[in-house]
């Protein structure tokens, strides 16, 4: 189960303002965080706190297909982003460390920034515990649960040459 609070976007919310690209030489995850948001929310890492929520419109992820902007979302403390629709390369880039991301218009349209969501991944659900108010997402297909549940990609792999499951 994820708990925090909303930070909410509108629509397309690109790869250069969650992490701009003067900052694509750096690698580490705890160092990308600390530019995370800044040329769109120069606030946001003053209110973000760990297991909080990005909720979004339309488009999130669109521009430069960059791993770095789900790795800067994930080290500053984001622990899922909701929104109507994704870039396809942002959402497998996401999956692919670890980021949980779920499509529900409904959550969108009744979910505010500072609202206080939780999100379970395994049954697609999404509450607004301000509001009292449940949506529904398709839940992931166990193969990709499992990789996120792996903190990504590369643990998952880890998982199964260590167990024999390749």
């Amino acid at each position: 189960m994820l708990k925090g609070k909303v930070h909410k976007y509108g629509a397309d919310v690109n790869t250069d303002v969650i992490i701009p690209a003067r900052y694509l030489n750096i690698y580490d995850p705890a160092e990308l965080a600390k530019h995370c948001m800044e040329d769109i929310d120069e606030d946001f890492l003053k209110r973000v706190e760990p297991g909080d929520i990005v909720v979004a419109t339309t488009n999130f992820g669109c521009g430069s297909s960059r791993e770095h902007a789900p790795m800067a979302l994930k080290a500053a403390g984001i622990s899922c982003v909701i929104a109507r629709s994704f870039a396809r390369i942002f959402f497998r880039n996401a999956i692919n460390i670890g980021l949980p991301l779920l499509e529900s218009n409904e959550a969108v349209d009744n979910t505010e920034a500072g609202d206080i969501v939780e999100v379970d991944l395994s049954r697609g659900e999404i509450k607004n515990v301000t509001k009292n108010l449940t949506f529904t997402a398709s839940p992931y297909p166990d193969f990709m649960a499992e990789i996120i549940a792996s903190g990504g990609l590369i643990e998952y792999t880890k998982k199964r040459l260590t167990s024999g499951r390749v």
